[in-house]
């Protein structure tokens, strides 16, 4: 689980450089100053990933970054369809991982009595200043290599095999680390491993 830690913490140090570079419509947004809270939305959830699947996006940002890309500024410009479409090639698989997601959303709604998720779940839903989980995932999985895809895809079989949720395991995390201001990701991240549950497991924000 040493090995789970250092890619998480790897990933969130990327990716906050790059969140905190991106210019919306020419200047930052106040969300960009709170690192906590981009922490422990990402982290909660890398948490459902599998190494291999941690590494290998980890590698997709170091390799943009090799090419000064910025995945986040790519990822919201294709949320506002200011871009073409990133890698058309890996549709099919982003539709299946999109679609299964989606899913999952809809089912942890009608099982869990008065939740709620921060965004509507599908793009039929999408408005001026508000965007669905299913745009935001369909930006974000644009981003990823195909190799990523393909790994991540193996994740959400996996889990969907054994029954687990994806999106609420990551929603159960990010209330566990928000509740507790004193729980650290890595506190989570060791209790979840001696208990052997779902974040070890091989596997719309």
């Amino acid at each position: 689980m040493r090995r789970k830690e250092e890619l998480i913490s790897e990933i969130l140090d990327i990716e906050w450089e790059m969140f905190t570079s991106v210019q919306a419509r020419g200047r930052s947004a106040s969300c960009q100053e709170d690192r906590q809270s981009f922490h422990t939305i990402r982290t909660a959830n890398f948490l459902t990933w599998s190494e291999t699947t941690l590494a290998s996006y980890l590698n997709d940002l170091k390799m943009a970054q090799a090419k000064s890309r910025n995945l986040m500024t790519e990822k919201y410009a294709r949320m506002e369809g200011l871009i073409p479409p990133l890698n058309p090639e890996a549709e099919p698989i982003i539709d299946r991982i999109v679609r299964k997601e989606c899913l999952w959303a809809e089912e942890y709604l009608k099982g869990t009595p008065g939740a709620r998720l921060a965004r509507p779940i599908y793009s039929r839903d999408d408005t001026h200043d508000i965007t669905s989980s299913e745009t935001y995932s369909r930006a974000e999985l644009e981003t990823y290599s195909t190799r990523t895809l393909d790994f991540y895809y193996s994740d959400i079989l996996g889990m969907s095999a054994q029954g687990e949720n994806r999106i609420a395991l990551a929603v159960g995390y990010m209330k566990a680390m928000s509740s507790d201001k004193d729980l650290d990701w890595k506190q989570l991240l060791a209790s979840l491993d001696d208990h052997g549950t779902a974040a070890s497991t091989p596997p719309c924000s």
